[in-house]
């Protein structure tokens, strides 16, 4: 694989949603108290922080969803 490149299986599918899950990403470090760092590099973040940021935002999106197919089935 050449410099540069991922691997990664994370791509969105819907690929305006990227501003709206950083949003989200700002939004539960700072319920938190975790400060993300400005340059972008995850690198010196402890990896429970890391974590705990990631688990809070699935489930904030799974909550969404939740609400979303609630809202649906009501209608």
């Amino acid at each position: 694989m050449g410099a540069g490149q991922s691997r990664s299986s994370n791509a969105l599918v819907v690929p305006q949603a990227s501003q709206a899950l950083d949003q989200l990403k700002y939004e539960v470090a700072q319920e938190l108290g975790i400060q993300i760092p400005q340059d972008g590099y995850y690198g010196y973040m402890a990896t429970r922080d890391t974590g705990a940021i990631g688990g809070h935002i699935t489930r904030r999106l799974v909550q969404i969803a939740e609400q979303a197919i609630a809202g649906q089935q009501s209608r």
